[in-house]
């Protein structure tokens, strides 16, 4: 592998990651220090690498670890974060974000990584990869650090789209499901319904009518149905997928790392504070790195899209290097499990049909 377009060539066994250096906050300079990060972590992944030539020509030739692991694509074009989603559908072939997107529909990378804007990169991952027979809307899953054994909960939706009825939420636990199974290595994940209170009276209509939909899908779904939770069960050991509306778990995902963030900064303060509390920072350094390191909202970076035919990841768009390295080594996990197959294979098998029928009807066992 070369890094001009012209030599396609790659080892067979590479994984391909397909990464929009562009959109992001922090520019491409961030994004191709991550690349690096995860190269010398990795070396069984290759990049496609997509935006204007030159300046990543410049940027990855002054890393030595990418020296023939990356491809660039030239893509003149940048989706801003303002844009509208309509407006990229309609004008964005030329961007990076809609060639890195490609990459997967053509087969040539197993998973599209981008830090730019959501909802044009949802937008584009629909028009360009399709979503899944049976999906009425796709979702995206972040993984939420947790007390259980893994470390991680998963929860979706958290911003593909602010609305979701019982039949969205129910699709949502399907695929939250399957994630689990093969992210994170849970043979019969424990799924909740997200709620203002556990009691089953409790919530809205579609609330309470998806709690009768996800439990009579849990046999065929593979995983077990603990009902609703609230709140506080999300990082809890109660639960391994939490189901929500896109508004509701967006607004939690930006609580929680601005929770993060409030937390890792009040301790460095309390610290710093006198004589004695730096002398007893130095002897508790150890377990200072070691939460610093649990709580840290970079290393749990990057929201799967769920429902599309290919898999893609979002960076957070003030990602850094190690907030790009967190989703690329996500990219790198899923590409290996075949995740998008197996994710594709669950919602044909355990889906029942929508109400209205908008879904086909299926049944039995599967990934």
């Amino acid at each position: 592998m070369t890094t001009s377009g012209g030599d396609r060539t790659r080892p067979d066994a590479a994984t391909v990651i397909s990464v929009d250096a562009m959109g992001g906050d922090r520019g491409p300079t961030a994004v191709v220090a991550g690349l690096a990060y995860s190269a010398a972590k990795n070396p069984g992944i290759r990049f496609l690498l997509h935006g204007p030539g030159d300046e990543l020509r410049r940027l990855v030739g002054r890393r030595r670890g990418l020296a023939g692991r990356v491809e660039i694509r030239h893509a003149e074009g940048v989706v801003t974060m303002g844009e509208k989603p309509s407006h990229v559908m309609r004008h964005g072939k030329g961007t990076s974000m809609w060639s890195a997107i490609d990459a997967v529909k053509d087969g040539e990378a197993a998973v599209a990584v981008s830090c730019g804007n959501t909802g044009a990169l949802m937008a584009l991952s629909m028009v360009r990869l399709k979503k899944l027979p049976g999906v009425n809307r796709p979702a995206i899953a972040c993984l939420w650090p947790s007390r259980n054994a893994g470390g991680f909960n998963v929860m979706l939706d958290v911003g593909a789209d602010i609305r979701a009825d019982e039949g969205d939420l129910l699709q949502y636990a399907l695929m939250g499901a399957s994630y689990a199974r093969n992210g994170l290595g849970l043979e019969l994940p424990r799924v909740g319904l997200l709620n203002v209170g556990i009691e089953e009276h409790k919530g809205r209509a579609e609330l309470k009518a998806a709690h009768d939909l996800i439990a009579g899908a849990a046999d065929a779904g593979q995983f077990r149905f603990v009902g609703f939770v609230e709140g506080g069960d999300i990082p809890s050991t109660r639960v391994d997928v939490i189901v929500t509306d896109g508004f509701t778990g967006n607004v939690a995902l930006k609580t929680g790392e601005g929770t993060a963030t409030l937390i890792r900064d009040f301790l460095g303060e309390a610290f710093r504070a006198t004589p004695l509390s730096r002398i007893a920072a130095l002897l508790a350094l150890t377990s200072l790195r070691r939460l610093q390191k649990r709580i840290d909202p970079r290393r749990v970076n990057g929201g799967v899209f769920l429902g599309l035919n290919g898999t893609v990841i979002k960076s957070h768009g003030a990602a850094d290097a190690t907030g790009v390295a967190a989703a690329i080594k996500l990219a790198f996990r899923l590409a290996q499990s075949g995740f998008t197959e197996r994710l594709a294979a669950r919602v044909a098998l355990a889906l029942p049909p929508r109400p209205g029928g908008a879904a086909e009807a299926a049944g039995g066992a599967g990934p």
